[in-house]
């Protein structure tokens, strides 16, 4: 099984700028051993299974808690799909065949 999840996570309570705390989400990401790709707006990961993808989710909002965030904002995708891992980066690929290079 293949588990892409596209998801952005925030305080809103701690100014304007949220590289800060944002940062150390993607270090718990990084971390982790997963898959992932970081993009201007929020961070796609790849897991085997829905399970591991929502414990990151939720270790995600504990590390903002432990930051001092009192508000969190998240917004939340899933791809699930039988089958073989490597998705992150096939999808991708697959557009490349299609039509040549593109802007990553």
């Amino acid at each position: 099984m293949s588990v892409l999840l596209e998801f952005s996570i925030f305080p809103t309570d701690q100014g304007e700028s949220v590289s800060a705390p944002v940062s150390q989400v993607i270090k718990l990401i990084r971390d982790s051993g997963v898959d992932y790709q970081l993009t201007p707006m929020g961070t796609i990961i790849e897991t085997e299974n829905i399970e591991q993808a929502l414990e990151l989710i939720k270790a995600s909002s504990a590390r903002l808690q432990q930051l001092g965030a009192q508000r969190i904002y998240s917004s939340i995708k899933l791809d699930i799909r039988r089958g073989e891992m490597g998705r992150l980066t096939g999808k991708i690929r697959s557009v490349k065949d299609r039509i040549g290079e593109i802007s990553t």
